[in-house]
């Protein structure tokens, strides 16, 4: 028997195994988000434009998914491959519309691909995992027999939908089953936004204290970024259209770090949140270390409830850029810095996780990701340094210049799919600080 025909029994029989951990539903029993905007028309306006609105079409998603698929013959990197439509598609997932990466547009009615939407969250009723979107759902039957709709109110009424509270919806175990991500097969962890906030001080005992991941992305809108290093106020409102005053709705813009996304889609609203939310991320520090011969640069972690970067961190790129030039203005040292392709130099200090290929080799195709090799980024409420050799610069003062960047992917990658300068990834500064130092 050929390696390929192995290879496809190995897939079918994980398919079936698999498939026991989804429910699944005629496409019919869902509602377009359209019909649930009717009523909940500022919520829906939020949503729209969102990158949970997007996830489907989201063309960086696609295109390095279908990269990353071409050419695979291994049957257990074939499934991590086939599997992103999980968490991309879920509605369409749960329909078998579509059930692969491969097949993402022929056919697919258009319910199905409209993202993370409404009647998905709301018909959730908890999780068989907390990862790979392994989602227990109880949707109604279509518009004429909408069925209970979930939130986060024990007095909500609806004239259209029955409702029922639902404590899971407040607590940050909806936003891990899809956000946090493992390979299909091999079980190697490749998202874990929800594992890192379960094990910060944002997961306090001390419910003053507990910041969940609605506490900070369902608070954001325009000019509140509502991160763990700012100000998180209320936002007052209406649910609906018809219903009561609240102190608090949580806010479905759904606000990360992707500005790439929102400056294709001409989003301006959801590109300056994204921005706001990175700048109010972190802080530098920088000192010097005369008696070691050393700079130090700290970078700190005071207002995201996760690492930075999080998520794909194999993808996500966190660097600084560093200058240190003489009182006269001369360059002594520079580090990090984009070049005119956008591309960095290989002496800067970046901040990510490395995946290997079981034989110690790195890869970036996640499907083949059967260990970490390495993961340098920076824990919430923790801190990491970078030693500059001062050496050179014993008897004089110098201007040491940090700067902290953020990017969705690396411009390389970007460019292989797409074709170079087609695609620029916004690089966003999180944060600056210059001082002078004497040695």
């Amino acid at each position: 028997m050929s390696y390929i025909k192995i290879a496809l029994i190995v897939t079918v029989i994980a398919v079936s195994y698999s498939c026991k951990k989804y429910d699944h539903f005629e496409l019919s029993r869902f509602i377009p988000p359209e019909t649930c905007g009717g009523c909940h028309t500022e919520i829906y306006d939020q949503w729209k434009g969102s990158l949970h609105q997007q996830s489907h079409y989201d063309a960086i998603y696609r295109e390095i998914s279908l990269r990353d698929l071409k050419g695979l013959t291994d049957g257990d990197e074939i499934m991590e491959a086939e599997s992103c439509v999980k968490c991309h598609t879920p509605v369409g997932f749960v329909t078998g519309n579509p059930m692969k990466t491969s097949n993402k547009e022929a056919g697919i009615p258009v319910i199905a691909k409209e993202g993370v939407q409404c009647d998905f969250c709301h018909s959730s009723t908890g999780a068989r995992e907390l990862y790979n979107a392994m989602m227990k759902l109880d949707p109604g039957h279509g518009e004429s027999r909408p069925g209970i709709k979930r939130g986060p109110f024990k007095d909500s009424h609806s004239s259209y939908h029955e409702t029922a509270y639902s404590e899971f919806h407040t607590e940050s175990e909806i936003c891990a089953v899809c956000h946090d991500v493992r390979h299909v097969v091999f079980g190697t962890r490749l998202e874990t936004p929800y594992e890192e906030w379960k094990n910060s001080p944002y997961n306090s005992k001390d419910l003053q204290k507990r910041i969940t991941c609605q506490g900070c992305h369902m608070y954001q809108r325009p000019g509140v970024p509502a991160t763990g290093s700012t100000e998180r106020p209320k936002n007052p409102g209406k649910a609906s259209s018809d219903g009561p005053d609240r102190d608090h709705i949580y806010t479905h813009y759904f606000v990360g770090a992707n500005t790439v996304i929102p400056s294709m889609i001409k989003n301006t609203a959801q590109y300056k949140m994204a921005e706001e939310r990175l700048k109010n991320a972190a802080v530098l520090e920088i000192s010097g270390m005369p008696a070691e011969g050393k700079i130090k640069i700290t970078i700190k972690n005071t207002g995201a409830g996760h690492k930075i970067p999080t998520g794909l961190t194999n993808l996500r790129q966190v660097w600084l850029e560093i200058v240190i030039t003489s009182p006269g203005g001369e360059l002594l040292y520079s580090a990090g810095k984009l070049d005119s392709d956008g591309r960095l130099p290989k002496n800067t200090a970046v901040y990510n996780t490395v995946f290997g290929d079981g034989s110690g080799k790195p890869v970036m195709n996640l499907a083949k990701a059967r260990e970490i090799l390495s993961d340098r980024r920076i824990p919430p409420g923790g801190e990491l340094s970078e030693l500059i050799d001062a050496a050179s610069f014993k008897g004089k003062s110098i201007s040491v210049e940090a700067r902290l960047f953020y990017r969705s992917a690396p411009q390389d990658e970007v460019d292989s799919v797409f074709g170079r300068g087609k695609i620029r990834i916004p690089a966003i500064e999180m944060a600056r600080i210059k001082t002078t130092l004497a040695f």
